[in-house]
């Protein structure tokens, strides 16, 4: 299963980047917001991608079909090699079908029921994200939706990518890659979180000590023969 980190902030990116464990970003409009509501958009994507490549997600934020397809274009315009992210809503797979149609890579954002994926992978979408997180939010079981679309990709299958989306800690990475998600797009926090164990820390440590005492071991034996 593959990592991206869910974020707009470039010094998060720059971070998990430098550990070659991500392979793409996604992005939103909040997240854009959240690092300063006056962000030359343009200038932050391309510096994301110039950090990472691969895999990135740029969002519209119309909610007519015609308005996406404009807003695609202008994006791609400034940067070929973009995702477009789409809302999940009647218009938005009106402009996933158009954009598959000219071999334009979609991901449909903001599905929360394997019937939502269902549609969005028949018009065409490239990714599926699922929220995962904020279905537990309402106490509906989000990983029970990444279990249900592997299901029904593996017996039909079909070919968009499963991103699970809306990551709230290591378990839900560990239980995404169980699942069968191609894909876990994860906040700064929870990537930093699941390369951290109390054991890792100890051993560490243990392992440190018992060189400097052999050091210091060396060292007097060396002392003591001359």
């Amino acid at each position: 299963m593959e990592l991206y980190i869910d974020s707009a902030n470039i010094n998060e990116i720059r971070e998990v980047a430098a550990l070659g464990i991500i392979s793409g970003v996604t992005t939103n409009p909040s997240l854009l917001a959240r690092e300063d509501p006056k962000v030359n958009v343009r200038q932050r994507i391309l510096e994301i991608h110039t950090l990472v490549g691969g895999h990135l997600s740029v969002e519209v934020i119309s909610t007519d079909a015609d308005g996406m397809l404009r807003e695609a274009d202008e994006i791609l315009a400034w940067f070929p090699e973009a995702t477009i992210k789409i809302p999940m809503i009647a218009e938005g797979l009106k402009a996933v079908s158009k954009l598959s149609e000219q071999g334009v890579d979609t991901n449909v954002t903001l599905i929360f029921s394997p019937a939502q994926a269902l549609a969005a992978n028949n018009a065409g979408a490239t990714y599926v994200s699922v929220f995962v997180g904020r279905l537990d939010d309402i106490s509906f079981d989000g990983m029970q939706v990444i279990r249900d679309v592997r299901e029904i990709w593996d017996i039909q299958g079909l070919n968009s990518l499963i991103l699970a989306a809306s990551i709230r800690h290591p378990m839900h990475i560990v239980e995404c890659a169980k699942a069968g998600a191609d894909i876990a797009t994860c906040p700064y926090k929870p990537i930093m979180q699941s390369l951290k164990h109390p054991l890792t820390d100890s051993g560490l440590a243990s392992f440190l000590a018992d060189h400097q005492k052999m050091q210091a071991e060396i060292k007097k034996s060396s002392l003591s023969t001359n």
